[in-house]
């Protein structure tokens, strides 16, 4: 079981990393984040009908609840995700997911009342200074002026919103299964990613034109990627505390530092390292102390 575990997590990281790096590349070629999102959750959807059709069954009323909730959080963290790796260092956005931690502290004292402890407030220090080591590799440097970068902005709506989904997902996979949960995150994010596309008016036919030779390539890529990484994720889930889970997952901010590093050229990479392992140990201080 340990094992297991341990390989899941690995293939997680893993996947989610490799992800990004394509999605970041099939933007970069002037496709819409939006439709590479919807796309992705599309295809994903398409290859999980068969494995519907053997878990088919009538879901209750709580499945298809939380489902919807998952599907709308999912589909708006997926894409603003991708709309941040656009244009931002994938060096940059991928350690930004340590402030997943701040994030629950914050929504836990709102919500909950809940006041966060000394190692709370240690942790919080230590991502706020561990950010300022990688987001001061910005020509903004690490100011009010960060407030106004797009792929900075983008990046932490994706973190709100994916947050939120985490606990849902939870919730999803104890009221049916891995398996069943994954179907319907397919499915519920196909739904919502598909609706989102509506009030921006993207011309599908003219983005699905973008999608030929190495494009499509990219985006079978992500799909193949995505799902891994989704499966995975769930059984971690099932398997141990979300809090554990998204500390964890924390470790694929070096790998994000390595592939911006080696692939897209991005510079400043030993003082992002630095940076980066000052969030990790501060989302470690926050979820195992609290």
């Amino acid at each position: 079981m340990v094992i297991i575990l341990i390989l899941a997590l690995f293939f997680r990281i893993i996947s989610g990393c490799a992800a990004n790096v394509y999605q970041k590349k099939l933007t970069q070629n002037n496709s819409s984040p939006l439709v590479v999102n919807a796309a992705t959750y599309s295809l994903l959807s398409i290859l999980c009908i068969p494995l519907a059709l053997v878990y088919c069954k009538t879901f209750g009323t709580d499945i298809i609840y939380t489902a919807m909730i998952v599907g709308v959080l999912g589909a708006l963290g997926n894409g603003f995700l991708v709309k941040a790796l656009q244009d931002g260092d994938l060096s940059i956005l991928g350690p930004i997911n340590a402030y997943k931690s701040v994030f629950g502290l914050v929504f836990a004292f709102i919500l909950l009342k809940e006041m966060p402890n000394i190692q709370g407030i240690a942790g919080i220090a230590l991502i706020i200074t561990g950010s300022y080591f990688v987001l001061d590799t910005t020509k903004e440097r690490f100011s009010f002026a960060l407030i106004k970068n797009k792929s900075i902005q983008y990046r932490f709506l994706a973190l709100i919103f994916c947050s939120a989904e985490a606990v849902f997902i939870k919730k999803l996979i104890e009221l049916s299964n891995v398996t069943e949960a994954f179907i319907l995150w397919c499915f519920t994010g196909a739904l919502f990613s598909i609706i989102f596309l509506a009030p921006f008016k993207i011309k599908i036919k003219t983005e699905l034109s973008k999608l030929k030779h190495i494009n499509l390539l990219f985006l079978f890529i992500i799909v193949f990627c995505t799902g891994i990484m989704q499966l995975t994720t769930n059984y971690v889930f099932e398997n141990m505390n979300v809090a554990y889970a998204l500390a964890l997952f924390q470790l694929s901010s070096l790998v994000s530092i390595f592939l911006g590093y080696k692939i897209f050229k991005e510079r400043n990479i030993l003082k992002k390292l630095v940076g980066t392992v000052i969030m990790i140990t501060g989302a470690v201080l926050i979820i195992l102390f609290n």
